[in-house]
């Protein structure tokens, strides 16, 4: 059963205590084939890659905090949760496809995507601007995983959604209550603050999770196209999304750059994130149209 961490907020201790399920916890006997839908089976083997890279963004995320043992310490747990979420989701992977060579995808995805080495500060400019980018992601992680949760049929992958969810919820209370910590020292002013959020937010086509995708599945003969292959996994996952999973999202996206989570504007910038989401589900379905080199000649 997964039991919420206790979050500690206070400036001197602020960090959590991460108790929660584990791998054996799930019930991988209740799998049904026939419940997998075909369509969803890439998405977890991608997700399980990007997710299990977990340890690379602690080591990241330790460079910019060097001198804030709290911080490392609980970035180190947080990335051991995201690596059992990466191993867990490619279990029920190899469940739904057992083909599947997680381990080769993998040691593909490592050997083609790194993260920045070479930096010693935040790449947001700010350790408030990689703490609000933190809480980005843990925004749409959640969001995702609740969406993919609700939608799915298979049993294990719906409790297996469900766990990771309510982990990456707590995610974003670490990183949030973190960020308030050095807001207080750094006074971010709001626009930038919004900038931060919306660049982070964009970065979702980017290269990492298209490569994870690409990676998962397709050979290493195909040609890497970083617009298919992001276009492939989004237009998929974007059609598990309901109002309530992006109003509730956006509500998170709000409160994490200071502004109102209450009344007329987050109700309207709800509905604004809404109709957006239709925009870009259509775009990539036209993105889809686009093949590679490889295709075109055949």
């Amino acid at each position: 059963m997964l039991v919420p961490g206790r979050i500690i907020g206070d400036a001197q201790n602020a960090g959590t205590v991460m108790k929660h399920w584990r791998i054996d916890d799930i019930a991988w006997d209740r799998f049904e084939a026939a419940k997998a839908a075909p369509e969803i089976v890439p998405l977890i083997k991608a997700a399980s890659l990007v997710e299990r890279n977990g340890r690379e963004y602690a080591a990241y995320l330790c460079r910019v905090f060097a001198n804030d043992d709290a911080m490392c310490d609980a970035v180190r747990q947080w990335a051991e949760e995201e690596v059992q979420h990466g191993n867990a989701l490619a279990k029920w992977a190899q469940l739904a496809d057992p083909k599947w060579d997680f381990q080769a995808a993998r040691a593909r995805f490592n050997a083609g995507y790194q993260l920045p080495h070479d930096t010693e500060g935040s790449i947001r400019g700010s350790r408030t601007g990689e703490l609000i980018a933190r809480c980005m992601v843990e925004t749409g992680t959640s969001s995702y995983y609740t969406a993919l949760g609700d939608a799915c049929q298979e049993p294990v992958l719906k409790q297996l959604c469900r766990h990771i969810a309510a982990d990456e919820f707590r995610h974003y209370k670490l990183f949030y209550d973190h960020m308030r910590r050095y807001q207080a020292q750094e006074h971010i002013g709001p626009a930038r603050r919004v900038m931060i959020a919306a660049g982070r937010i964009g970065e979702g086509e980017d290269d990492e999770l298209a490569y994870a995708y690409y990676c998962a599945n397709e050979p290493e003969s195909e040609p890497y196209v970083r617009t298919r292959c992001s276009a492939a996994y989004l237009s998929v996952a974007m059609r598990y999304y309901q109002f309530g999973h992006i109003q509730r999202g956006m509500g998170m996206t709000l409160k994490a750059v200071g502004l109102p989570t209450q009344g007329r504007f987050p109700a309207a910038a709800a509905r604004m994130a809404w109709w957006l989401l239709d925009w870009r589900r259509a775009r990539l379905s036209r993105l889809l149209t686009v093949r590679s080199p490889a295709t075109a000649s055949a």
